[in-house]
């Protein structure tokens, strides 16, 4: 099978990419910068928002595509998020239109907004961000060029990720960096909501796992569907990592937008993985 994987340099994708040469698939990588991509990969240099109406020729005619390029993905309410969403429907239309028959979509639990307790595909979604926003009209975009084209669409939506944590940006990294500052507290919430962790090695797998059949398709939630506080992870991770920093509880309030508790149903993925 021949895949493309968009913003393959980022968090996700550079695990996706190695995983997918692992199983000995052939992987085309598209992204503005290669630092973090396995050099196995067939590199594609190149804008892939530039409108060209031909972009799936140019991109190799990929059997799959594995679509994760997204901007700014941890400042919620960037103005680029609503900016560039035209540019991801023409790239998705224009590759539909070359001939892709299978698109895989990375989305977020950010698309349902405020929401207590568990979410499925019918969750309704009222995103309360930009970037949620933005995600969930791509979902809708991408819903509709596959169902009027003949596509499968498996649209994953991602939870709270671990694991490379100098490079993802969230809290995680943020105490990282703290504790090598030589700080001893760090600001926080009360750490009481409840979020769907996984770690960015098993999210990947678990992608890969979605791109490589076609049986399991629309929404699928890529998580562990266990639900944990973020306090308790947090001083799990502060153990794990050996860090001498400690947590101030209360020192920012909880957002307005976080839900007491949100997590995955599994019940597709592990259908998928138990393949």
């Amino acid at each position: 099978m021949r895949y493309l994987v968009t913003g393959a340099n980022g968090y996700i994708g550079s695990h996706i990419v190695k995983k997918l040469l692992d199983a000995g698939q052939e992987v085309f990588a598209a992204d503005v910068n290669f630092a973090s991509v396995d050099e196995r990969a067939v590199r594609v240099e190149g804008d892939i928002f530039s409108g060209d109406a031909d972009v799936f020729e140019k991109l190799h005619s990929p059997d799959v595509c594995i679509h994760l390029a997204w901007r700014d993905g941890f400042v919620h309410n960037a103005d680029s998020h609503i900016l560039d969403l035209p540019k991801h429907y023409v790239f998705l239309k224009h590759m539909i239109a070359g001939g892709l028959k299978h698109l895989v979509v990375m989305g977020s639990m950010h698309e349902i907004g405020y929401w207590e307790g568990a979410i499925d595909e019918h969750t309704p979604a009222n995103p309360q961000s930009l970037y949620g926003i933005a995600k969930n009209s791509l979902r809708q975009i991408a819903t509709e060029l596959a169902k009027n084209n003949g596509v499968c669409l498996q649209w994953i939506r991602g939870f709270y990720i671990l694991g490379d944590d100098l490079k993802n940006h969230s809290v995680f990294c943020k105490i990282l960096q703290a504790d090598m500052e030589g700080k001893k507290k760090f600001p926080f919430t009360t750490g009481k909501n409840l979020y769907d962790f996984i770690k960015v090695d098993e999210l990947a797998e678990q992608i890969v796992a979605v791109a490589s059949q076609t049986e399991v398709d629309g929404v699928i939630n890529c998580c562990s569907g266990k639900p944990v506080s973020l306090a308790e992870k947090m001083e799990e991770f502060i153990e794990e990592h050996h860090l001498k920093i400690r947590l101030d509880y209360g020192a920012f309030p909880d957002r307005e937008y976080d839900s007491p508790g949100i997590w995955g149903n599994p019940d597709k993925i592990q259908k998928i993985m138990g393949k």
